[in-house]
Order: C-alpha cells, then structure tokens, then sequence
C-alpha cells in the first residue's frame, strides 16, 4: 500500500479549485476553545490566518469560541478580521482611572500590571462590559429578590452585537460548516448546533456562551441550554468523530494551557484550577483519535487481502464505509498566561490586555505557519500527526 501521500492513496479527492487556499488539504476545521476575554488570541490566530490565505472549512466553538466562530462564518472573507476587530474593540475599554489613555502605553512591571489588570476585572464586575453584559437591577442576591432570569448579568447588549455583527442566513446557507456546543440544564447531556442539520440562530450562540451564575440559560426550542465549558471545553471530539472522508487540518485554538507548575500561593492556586477546569484535554482525545485510525488502517490492509466473496459481505462493507483512508493533522495554538494574569483574566476586558492577547495569537500562529509540514498531509501511517509550536514557548507581548 502506498502511504507517502493522500493522492496516492485513494481516487477520491476534492477537485483542486475546491481546496482550501495556501494547503494541500480538502478541508480546514479551525477549533475555538471557551475563555472570556482570552478570546482575542484566537481573533489575531485567525487573522494572522487569512493574511496567509488560510480560510477554514469549517469553524466550531465553545463560548467565546463560538461567538468567534459566528463572527467568522456570518461574514463574506474579506470582512471578517475587520468584524472580530469591530466586536472585540467594542467589548475591551481604555483605562478610566482619571488619566489619559497613554496610560495604556506605559511599560508596568509585572506586579504593577497584576495590580492594573484586577481593578479592571473589578469594574467589570461592578459595571458590566460595554456590548457585552450588565448587571441586572435590582440585583438577584439581594433579600427577597425574585427573577424569571436568575443571574447576575442581562446579555442583551451581546444579543444587540452579534445581530449588528453577524449575518446569520450566510451561515445558514453552508458555505462554511459551522458548530457550536451546549448543555442541556434540564438533561445535562452535551448538545451541538451544526448547521449541517440545524438553521443557526442568534439564541444557538447565546447559549453556547451562558456561563452561569454569571448568564441566564438560554431557551432553544422549548429546552434550556447553559454554557458548552461546563462538560467540555472544545469541540475536537465532534469534529474528528465526523466522517468526512478528507484529508483534513485540524487548528485548535486553546485559551486554557493543560500543563503548569505546582501552584505555591492560594492565588496562584485559584488560577491553576481554572487552567484544569477548562483546558481541553487535546493529548487524550488525540491518542484515543490515533488508536482508532490505527484499526482502520488495519482493517484496510486487511480488506486488500480478501476473497471477493468475503470483501462483498454486508458486514466488510459496513467496516469498509468506517475505514475512509482520510489523514489528519491536528495542530494546537495554545494561550500560555504571562504572571501578571491571575484567576480574573477571563473577564479582564481592558483594551490594553485585548490588544496583548490579539497579538499573542498573531505572533503565535505566525511561529506554526513558518513550520511547513503543518500545512502537508502526513504519511498514512502517521496520521493523525500532532503539531504544538507554542508549548512552553509564551513569552510576554512586546
């Protein structure tokens, strides 16, 4: 059998006009991973992306991932980097201390910025953010209070937003595949809104991003939907477990970095939690992904040896049809914290932090793009081919 390479290996291909640019793959699922205000990484990952002619054919996301995602795929290519700036600005503020907004500019020292990062994260919590959320009056906690929508936080402004932002017939029209994931409140059980199947409303990307107590679940067709974080972070299991056929680069943008060090202070403690709570778990699922290809490829060597009769069984057919000879690269951009960022940096919303994470994502898909073999489809025998550039190597913006 002749592994070099996906042409070799099967007559079914894309037709070339239909291949995603600057790639040798049929298809591009671009991953966005839960995170609040981390978010912006992956708004400069997808950036540094389209200037490289790199346009995913399918985009799936938890939470912020899938409010990422909506802005992406509800907007023609040439508007979306110019859409994700427009929603992240608005959502990010200046400094509001009395001062002008050079203070942004100013080179802080890292306890400095700590001490910066959490007033903002302090006025968020008080105030709300801009486009996003506000605190709803009076407030639940109070006494007495009693709420059809218990939470402490109104998103009609993010409804408001992502009406103005996102153009949901062109993500309903299927250019691009689009998915984003929730919970069922009632069942608990996981649930993804794809429009392969669906027709994608605003409300699907609302409860996607309903964290509670923080937002209200989300009504979906008679059922209440909160946050995909809560039982998994990312959609990378939906999307391998999908059958496509093509040879398919995976990018998975994470916010959440799995590995760290032990924690020495009860701050410190609180941060790693979160870092455990919501990172994506990316090694197991790809080495559970690994086995499974490794059986399929098994069981094509095995189909080429037999009889006629045998191999036009019903049940050699059926294991034929769940054996495609598709190759994967599963590539991780993942978000590594500077120490200045504590356990608030997922609603630390200042428009000098936005601006330090866009350019992180930038920066750090510009690094995995100089690697060429992310961009090429790997040999059979070493499908699904897993890529980080950015393990441990986070350093502070510049």
């Amino acid at each position: 059998m002749d592994d070099s390479g996906s042409a070799g290996r099967r007559a079914r291909a894309a037709p070339e006009s239909a291949r995603p640019c600057a790639t040798q793959f049929e298809s591009i699922a671009l991953l966005l991973q839960g995170g609040g205000a981390l978010g912006a990484y992956q708004a400069g990952v997808y950036a540094r992306l389209h200037e490289a002619g790199i346009e995913p054919t399918w985009v799936s996301g938890i939470s912020i991932g899938a409010i990422n995602c909506a802005l992406i795929a509800g907007n023609p290519p040439e508007r979306r980097v110019e859409r994700l700036r427009s929603f992240w600005e608005g959502v990010s503020q200046t400094s509001d201390f009395g001062i002008s907004a050079w203070w942004d500019q100013v080179p802080l020292p890292d306890q400095a910025r700590t001490f910066v990062n959490q007033a903002h994260a302090s006025a968020v919590l008080a105030n709300g953010v801009p486009g996003f959320f506000t605190p709803r009056m009076p407030p639940v906690w109070l006494p007495g209070i009693h709420s059809s929508a218990p939470s402490y936080y109104d998103t009609a402004p993010l409804r408001a937003t992502l009406a103005r932002l996102v153009d949901f017939d062109l993500i309903n029209r299927k250019q691009m595949r689009f998915s984003v994931g929730a919970v069922n409140v009632r069942t608990g059980n996981f649930a993804y809104f794809d429009n392969a199947t669906d027709t994608i409303r605003l409300e699907h990307i609302l409860a996607s991003g309903a964290l509670p107590p923080a937002f209200n679940a989300v009504e979906i067709d008679g059922e209440a939907y909160w946050d995909g974080g809560m039982v998994s972070n990312t959609p990378l299991d939906w999307v391998l477990s999908s059958r496509s056929g093509l040879d398919t680069l995976v990018l998975q943008v994470d916010l959440w970095a799995a590995d760290g060090v032990l924690p020495a202070d009860l701050a410190a403690v609180a941060v790693r939690m979160k870092e455990v709570q919501y990172s994506s778990r990316t090694r197991a699922a790809t080495d559970n992904f690994r086995r499974t290809e490794k059986l399929r490829t098994a069981f094509n060597e095995l189909l080429a040896q037999m009889p006629r009769e045998l191999a036009a069984s019903p049940q050699a057919r059926m294991l034929a049809q769940a054996s495609d000879q598709a190759v994967y690269n599963i590539v991780q951009l993942v978000y590594h914290s500077p120490t200045y960022e504590g356990q608030s940096k997922d609603y630390e919303f200042s428009r000098r932090t936005m601006e330090d994470h866009w350019r992180a994502g930038y920066r750090d898909a510009g690094v995995t793009l100089a690697h060429p073999e992310v961009l090429t489809p790997p040999p059979l025998a070493d499908s699904p081919a897993v890529y980080d550039f950015t393990h441990k190597t986070h350093k502070r913006p510049s």
